[in-house]
This record gives C-alpha cells, sequence and structure tokens, in this order.
C-alpha cells in the first residue's frame, strides 16, 4: 500500500509547528556534531509503523553510546527537550510532531553472541535479536520472532508474545540517565510487569542489553518459530501500516473479542480502521493521520466502557504535540 509522502497537506489545511530551535541554534548543533546523520523539520511519519506523525525539529541517528552521551551533554547544557525512539512500532507520534532533540537509535544495532548470552545493542530489533539466538543454537527468545520492535523499545514496555516476556531472560541493561551518567541495571532493578519496567519513570536511555539464554536444539528452536510467524502472519494484519497491538489486555478478557461483540470492528474513521482481521488492530487503509488514530481508539475505549464496564488501557505509547492548523 503506498502512503502520501505530503504528510503536510490535510485536505484544505496546512500544518505548522512552533519549533524551539531557530536557524543559529541548528547551525550550532551541526558544527557541534559534524560526524552525525542529522534531519531538520523531519517527518515522523517516514519513520513510524502507522506512517502518521508531525515533524522533529532536529532528528539525529547517533552510532555510538559516545554519541548518545555527547547529544545528552548538549541537550542539557541547551536545556531543550529530548526524545528517544526505536524503530516507533508500538507507538503514535501526534500529527504536530515532537519538539526539541529526537534522537533515534536503529543504527546502533550490533549483535553479539558469548557462550549462552546475547548482547543486542538498543537499536537491534527484536526479530534479529531472536534470530540471531537461534543461529547460536540458544532457547528463549523463541517467542520474540515475530515482534517488529527495537530492543530499547522491548525493555521499555517489556515487550511479550505467545506467553512469553523478554523480562524473563534479560540479564542486565545498560543506561544512560538523562543526567548524563552510564549504569549498569540488573533484572531485579527494572521493576518488570506485565507491559511494564522502571524506564518508564525514570527515562534512563537503553543502550545495551544482555539476554541470558540456554542452549537448545537448533531443530526444535526453528519449529517453534516457525509455528509462531504462521500463526502472527495468519492473525494480524500485517499488509497494512500499523501500531501493532492497541490495547493491554485486561484482565479476564480479550480486547479483540471485547472489540468484536461490541460491532465495531471494520469500522472506518478517517483513514484509520479497526482490522477486519484482528479487531485488536488498528491499520492506516488511507492516508490516515495520527488524529485519526487517536480519535479511534478513544471511541472503542467510551463504546467498550459502556457495553462492558470495561477500561480499556493502551499498549501504544502516544507522544507528540497536536497540530496547528490555518485556513489556506
Amino acid at each position: 500500500m503506498e502512503i502520501c509522502s505530503d504528510y503536510y497537506k490535510v485536505e484544505s489545511f496546512f500544518i505548522h509547528t512552533k519549533g524551539y530551535f531557530n536557524a543559529m541554534v541548528i547551525e550550532e548543533f551541526k558544527k557541534y556534531f559534524p560526524n552525525l546523520i542529522v534531519k531538520e523539520n523531519e517527518p515522523l511519519a517516514l519513520y513510524t509503523y502507522t506512517k502518521t506523525g508531525g515533524p522533529a525539529d532536529i532528528l539525529v541517528f547517533p552510532t555510538t553510546i559516545e554519541e548518545v552521551k555527547n547529544v545528552v551533554e548538549w541537550v542539557n547544557k541547551e536545556q531543550l527537550p529530548l526524545t528517544v525512539l526505536g524503530n516507533a512500532s508500538n507507538l503514535i507520534v501526534k500529527d504536530g510532531g515532537i519538539r526539541g532533540v529526537v534522537l533515534i537509535l536503529t543504527k546502533m544495532n550490533q549483535i553479539q553472541i558469548e557462550k549462552k548470552k546475547v548482547i543486542a545493542q538498543s537499536g537491534a530489533r527484536l526479530i534479529d535479536t531472536s534470530y540471531a539466538a537461534y543461529e547460536a543454537e540458544l532457547t528463549g527468545l523463541e517467542f520474540a520472532c515475530g515482534i517488529p520492535g527495537s530492543i530499547g523499545g522491548a525493555v521499555y514496555m517489556n515487550a511479550g508474545a505467545y506467553e512469553g516476556e523478554v523480562s524473563e531472560t534479560i540479564e542486565s541493561v545498560t543506561v544512560l540517565t538523562l543526567a548524563g551518567e552510564l549504569k549498569v541495571l540488573k533484572n531485579k532493578d527494572l521493576d518488570f510487569r506485565y507491559r511494564h519496567s522502571a524506564i518508564q519513570e525514570s527515562h534512563d536511555i537503553v543502550l545495551e542489553v544482555v539476554f541470558a539464554l540456554d542452549h537448545g536444539k537448533k531443530k526444535e528452536i526453528k519449529e517453534r518459530m516457525d509455528e509462531l510467524t504462521f500463526l502472527r502472519e495468519s492473525k494480524q494484519p500485517l499488509e497494512f501500516p500499523s501500531c501493532g497491538s492497541v490495547f493491554k489486555r485486561p484482565t479476564g478478557y480479550f480486547t479483540g473479542k471485547l472489540i468484536q461483540e461490541a460491532g465495531l470492528q471494520g469500522l472506518v474513521w478517517g483513514g484509520a480502521q479497526i482490522s477486519e482481521k484482528h479487531a485488536g488492530f488498528i491499520v492506516n487503509i488511507d492516508y490516515a493521520t495520527a488524529t485519526d488514530y487517536i480519535e479511534l481508539i478513544e471511541h472503542i475505549k467510551e463504546v467498550i466502557l459502556e457495553v462492558n464496564q470495561v477500561q480499556l488501557e493502551t499498549e501504544v505509547r502516544i507522544i507528540g504535540e497536536d497540530l496547528v492548523r490555518e485556513f489556506s
């Protein structure tokens, strides 16, 4: 499906954002970091899995821990906002975009094997990490073979699927605090719970993760991964842009079934639709905006609360600013 590249034109409106940076500050940033990949006023819709989202004032792609550390120091000195993203798979960026500096860590994607441990940088994909474990005949990450998120994002939300969670295999996590301090956190320090970790409160930047796995039989590992891949491809709407599973699973219920029984499956809201394949997903079928997604999410929550007296909680992370519109 082709998604419109002109994200700044919406019907008869033009989107404007009030950025933190003037040209002088941007040039100072570039001069200070001559070797970094830096983009100005860059549409985040080009990077999110929903194919929606307004611009980042400055978008930066660090490749090393030292580069991340240097950017954090500069941002602190200039007293500017900082947002850190992985590969933006379980994320909605609002149509007004994100002010300040946005770091995308996808170029920090090295994966190493040391005996029974897999060491992955924050920007590595969880899928790729699970396959690296398979190639090394290590078992424990099979459940993650279909999760598109980054390692950093997986730690942030304790990502899981098919009765597995990353918290079950993580030994330690190297983070950079917002004050610029490097720390190594053990599993017990991370307060892992269902779709939660301590990173959500501390806002530390995940840099590297050590997974402690077990030796397994390569054939059996592959068979389990193939089984889970088949289940995912047969049940999830992978043919459309989406933000993955939208809601957390409420105790005693299945979210998709609640939405389906409420008669909402297939509902179109602007360019977004509750997937006809899996009601727990919202897909971008026709140049959807982040606002379409967010309004549809709120509508679903209102209907399910009214019909079932169940308060749905979003799993997807929603960040950024609402757009400012002017009539053309």
